[in-house]
């Protein structure tokens, strides 16, 4: 079995894509540690490694690192911080100030844990403090957006959304321009959220070497950018952005975005007045959301489907 060295990986992959130290690493580490993990003579933490693979477009999990018991504190405490934050997006109104407390108070766990210098960490902590909100509820959108731009600018300090496919970013930094741009269209501007979503969904497809290890990122981002296109009432585009996303879910199953990326082709047809395709895809949405506990959408799409084709389902 070949054996290759995790510097020697990094570097490989890194001249392949023709990037120097300092683009590669900006915002992670500093130049000298890169250069000194690609020689095999440092390791960095976890999480920077985490985000120098993925900014390579490489898989962050074939590689094994022994964990101080701090770093296993975090990694655990961020997995239950990750699953409060899906549980909370879920959430009917009523049930999400209970999550909102609980997520919140694992955060200010969490700062307690880092370094000051984490300036990863510190990342995730400020993009989840945008999405739960203040203890007594949301922030604006106005609020939302300068705490995403600024969670990326720790990382990305040169961020220019109007280029975004100029940029090298983790899947955690994906993550926060998608946020980004659902801020926009909090805000009312949906051709900003419809042009970052584009360039976005570009980015993922082009940069991420295998997409099996990514396919989640993809799926949420054919989503949103269908989603936004749909309010535009540019229904052709929205369903060939949509069936993407679903051939992306059912290929590498990931089922997670399943239900809504159904959802917004069932709307599609809807109003280019296929209403078989329609009503087939609404049913098969309505039982996903079911199945996964997403009373949140699922109620939504209720709805909708009694005041569209006058369909009600029995549970």
């Amino acid at each position: 079995m070949q054996e290759i060295f995790l510097g020697e990986y990094i570097k490989n992959r890194r001249l392949e894509l023709g990037l120097t130290q300092e683009q590669l690493c900006e915002g992670i580490c500093e130049p000298i540690t890169l250069s000194r993990l690609e020689n095999g003579k440092q390791t960095p933490s976890r999480n920077r490694i985490n985000a120098l693979l993925q900014r390579l477009g490489l898989p962050d999990d074939r590689y094994f690192a022994l964990l101080s018991q701090n770093e296993m504190d975090i990694s655990n405490l961020q997995e239950e911080i990750l699953a409060d934050s899906i549980r909370f997006k879920r959430a009917s109104n009523k049930d999400r100030s209970a999550i909102r407390a609980a997520g919140l108070q694992k955060l200010e766990q969490l700062e307690k844990l880092i370094d000051k210098d984490d300036r990863i960490t510190q990342q995730y902590i400020l993009s989840c403090r945008a999405t739960f909100g203040r203890p007594e509820g949301p922030y604006t959108p106005e609020e939302r957006l300068d705490m995403l731009m600024a969670a990326l600018r720790l990382t990305v300090p040169r961020i220019d959304l109007e280029e975004i496919n100029l940029g090298w970013y983790s899947m955690e930094e994906t993550k926060l321009i998608n946020q980004i741009a659902i801020s926009y269209d909090m805000m009312g501007n949906r051709k900003k959220a419809i042009d970052i979503y584009r360039q976005l969904l570009k980015y993922v497809q082009k940069h991420y070497k295998e997409l099996n290890r990514y396919a989640g990122q993809v799926t949420l981002i054919a989503q949103n950018y269908a989603r936004e296109l749909v309010m535009e009432e540019r229904y052709a585009e929205a369903a060939e952005v949509a069936e993407l996303g679903r051939g992306v879910c059912v290929e590498y199953g990931h089922y997670q975005f399943l239900p809504g990326l159904l959802d917004l082709l069932g709307g599609c047809y809807f109003y280019t007045g296929d209403i078989d395709r329609c009503r087939a895809l609404y049913c098969q949405a309505y039982y996903i959301y079911a199945a996964i506990n997403n009373e949140h959408d699922r109620a939504i799409l209720k709805k909708e489907m009694k005041e569209r084709l006058n369909m009600e389902l029995p549970y």
